[in-house]
């Protein structure tokens, strides 16, 4: 695949600074890293750590760090079995001058350094017309001169940019990588919360650092965001819930108590204060469960579920999601923007996305507790929850046929189904939500019919799904005086934009884990096929607009961390399926057979189980 021009990007302070390559800064005690997108931080006294942008164009970047001369910094405690703080106090940074002067680095070398820079990129630019593209130039550049030419990255595929471009997302606390920020785009004209980590946005990038070997930022997002659990932080003087996740969570540098020339770097939670509808992120710590449960199966490394303070923060969060309440249901009630569509979409209730990713975590769960007297009470409300999410009844919730919508009528296919999007008492949102739909195949909530049912729907609807890139997050989009009334007139949920029946590339991996557990791979392939087209192209948008999805969503982030992930988890799996075994939950066998048994008690209730050429509804 063709190579495309790149832009050096020099990043210099109020002095010159020495630049090293990768493999310098690994192995080097003296430097610590911030080549990383995280907020600009000035220390006390004269040393200065950068806010590190670069610029891209297409599909082919370099980086140069331009680092301060940092010495005797501590990188803080060594993560080990027992987090004690989310804290960590680092040394004050010496001054960049002892460090330029002794590479020869005076005042005036700033213009010369970017001169040369500019004749670099003049040449790049010259071979990318002649040769069709860039090459490799010189040597990496060594610390402590400026006379060999940097290395100019090139990528021979997709996934080789991917890569790059995910690792450059990853965000460090006390020098170990804790997570990936949601967006590095460098053209925003305003960060909002895109550099914090959201526990929703990194489970693609966690599965993607699973599969490829890489298991330590994993188990440390497990564990760090384990400690930010329920912390006493209030909203409007209300806490949050014991057992809450956060949303997301952003690395802070804060001057040290009782030492003005040190600082320390804190983790700040956010449960749902930012959020736009001010609204506790219910889907977090059912991701997490999964996430948990995968690195487990992947590593290898029980012992992580296995710790006391794992076991305690995954009892908590059950307790929360099966605590007594007003409802009497064994599904979930929430309110409407607790998942990954956090704006006003009408999903209050029992959305199904809730529902599909409660009942994995519930089986997840079941799986890692461990078998003891305290953990009894849980397990038999958990079975509970298990067996009653299957039963039927007749009109058990006063519907009728007049509530069907007539676009459904002409859209269905001949041949496919799905789980309608929330049901409720006098209440069904027949809207197709991917997510929902899809997870209930992972997560084995839909029975074995019931999930070729709905892969049979998205290949025969292909056109309004897929169409030039995938996928719709949710189907058809709300338009006119429904839009108006349900969304409040949301102007980024504007019909077929955003979570409004925009494109996300990111649901690229759940439609991949999907389509491998029913052993039909070929619709993920042809899926990834399309959205290698122009998704690299038009530098990883967060979603797309329109029905067809033709254009970049009008307030879509550009290399939007999990649209990069998604496609490389698709990529992994669909090169190794055996390994989306660490996310499918397996149709519970005695669980079938306890149904099966009140079948025979009870003739009114009925599961079909045997496929059947004509289209439904569920």
């Amino acid at each position: 695949m063709g190579t495309s021009e790149t832009i050096l990007q020099v990043l210099s302070g109020a002095v010159p600074r020495p630049f090293h390559s990768d493999s310098f800064f690994e192995k080097s005690n003296s430097l610590v890293s911030f080549k990383y997108h995280v907020n600009s931080r000035r220390k006390k006294g004269s040393g200065l750590v950068q806010r590190v942008n670069y610029s891209r164009t297409s599909r082919n970047c370099m980086r140069i760090y331009a680092l301060d001369g940092l010495h005797g910094v501590s990188h803080g405690k060594i993560l080990n079995d027992r987090l004690e703080s989310v804290s960590c106090k680092c040394q004050h940074a010496e001054s960049v001058d002892a460090v330029t002067a002794e590479n020869g680095l005076g005042p005036g070398t700033n213009g010369t350094f970017n001169s040369l820079i500019s004749q670099q990129v003049e040449v790049a630019q010259q071979l990318n017309h002649h040769n069709g593209g860039l090459a490799s130039i010189g040597k990496s550049a060594t610390v402590g001169t400026i006379n060999d030419t940097p290395s100019i990255v090139t990528f021979d595929s997709i996934e080789d940019e991917a890569w790059n471009l995910l690792r450059e997302s990853v965000v460090h606390y006390c020098g170990n990588p804790i997570g990936t920020i949601a967006a590095n785009d460098p053209t925003a004209s305003s960060i909002l919360n895109y550099d914090q980590v959201f526990i929703r946005d990194f489970i693609p990038s966690g599965i993607a650092f699973l599969l490829k070997g890489e298991y330590d930022i994993v188990r440390n997002f497990i564990l760090y965001t384990l400690q930010l659990q329920s912390w006493e932080k209030t909203m409007d003087c209300y806490s949050p819930g014991q057992g809450l996740m956060p949303a997301s969570f952003k690395v802070r540098t804060v001057p040290l108590d009782g030492d003005d020339s040190a600082t320390e770097e804190v983790l700040d939670p956010d449960f749902g204060e930012a959020a736009i509808g001010r609204v506790a992120p219910v889907d977090s710590g059912l991701w997490w469960i999964i996430l948990l449960r995968a690195y487990g199966k992947c590593s290898g490394d029980l012992s992580v579920q296995e710790r006391v303070d794992v076991q305690t923060g995954i009892k908590m969060i059950l307790k929360l999601c099966l605590a007594d309440g007003f409802d009497m249901f064994p599904t979930l009630l929430v309110t409407d923007g607790s998942c990954m569509i956090d704006r006003r979409m009408g999903i209050h209730g029992h959305p199904l996305e809730i529902q599909a990713l409660f009942y994995s975590a519930l089986l997840s769960a079941r799986e890692m507790l461990a078998p003891e007297d305290a953990s009894a009470d849980l397990l038999r409300a958990l079975n509970n929850h298990r067996g009653i999410f299957i039963y039927d009844a007749v009109n058990k919730f006063n519907i009728y046929p007049d509530q069907i919508p007539p676009w459904l009528v002409e859209w269905m296919p001949n041949k496919g189904g799905y789980l309608i999007g929330n049901l409720q008492p006098a209440h069904m949102d027949f809207r197709f939500f991917s997510l929902g739909n899809i997870w209930s195949i992972v997560s084995s909530l839909a029975t074995m019919e019931q999930s070729h049912a709905i892969l049979d729907l998205i290949e025969a609807k292909w056109a309004e799904l897929v169409a030039e890139m995938p996928f719709k997050i949710c189907y058809p989009a709300l338009e006119g005086e429904e839009w108006r009334i349900i969304t409040g007139s949301d102007p980024k949920n504007t019909p077929w934009s955003y979570h409004n029946g925009g494109s996300w590339p990111t649901l690229l991996w759940q439609l991949t884990v999907a389509c491998i557990k029913m052993n039909r791979p070929w619709i993920a392939e042809n899926a990834v096929k399309i959205a290698e087209r122009c998704i690299s192209r038009d530098k990883w948008p967060e979603y797309y607009d329109s029905k067809r999805a033709r254009f970049i969503g009008k307030q879509a982030r550009l290399f939007q961390t999990w649209s990069i992930s998604g496609y490389l988890v698709s990529k992994l799996l669909l090169a190794n399926p055996d390994a989306a075994k660490i996310l499918v939950n397996v149709e519970d066998t005695e669980l079938v057979n306890a149904f099966s048994c009140m079948l025979s008690a009870n003739p009114r209730r009925k599961r079909v189980r045997k496929g059947s050429a004509q289209s439904f509804i569920v």
